[in-house]
């Protein structure tokens, strides 16, 4: 008991020290974002961009599968039926679906004992409204240009 204090205390010595150099400062003062910035940011997700056509096979599997839990085949089935009222003959038609989703991204998947289980993956896109101002007023900028340009000529 007495050595892992020892021991312990010896070890918080040398954490405190790294603390201390000069070697690894940290920041004393953080720098905050000013009303105006905070408000021209903003955070989308790309689910909300994704339009599938209606009642095709992905945006059945876009409206049945959620962010939050895992789902396995039986259990999409189930909710597409219940929701959607509709049956596929083939039952394994979803499953290319959910491969290229999975493989572009968007979707997440897991095998437990054999099984395998879905679900969305959140992708967030942060946009920053400054910018986009800026590139408006070059493109303003560019097409003012050209007029003149012309009318030189």
């Amino acid at each position: 008991m007495v050595f892992k204090k020892i021991v312990r205390s010896i070890i918080g010595l040398f954490h405190k020290a790294d603390d201390w150099s000069a070697e690894s400062p940290k920041k004393v003062y953080k720098v905050e974002k000013t009303r105006e910035e905070r408000r021209f940011e903003e955070i989308h997700g790309v689910w909300d961009y994704l339009k599938f056509k209606a009642n095709t096979q992905a945006y059945h599997l876009s409206n049945v599968i959620g962010f939050d839990e895992w789902v396995d085949m039986t259990e999409i089935r189930r909710r597409i039926k219940e929701l959607f009222r509709v049956e596929y003959k083939n039952e394994r038609s979803l499953y290319p679906y959910l491969k290229t989703l999975t493989d572009i991204g968007l979707m997440e998947s897991n095998s437990i004992g054999g099984r395998m289980q879905w679900r969305k993956h959140d992708l967030a896109v942060k946009i920053s409204k400054k910018e986009e101002e800026k590139q408006v007023a070059s493109i303003k900028a560019a097409l003012a240009k050209k007029p003149r340009e012309e009318e030189e000529k």
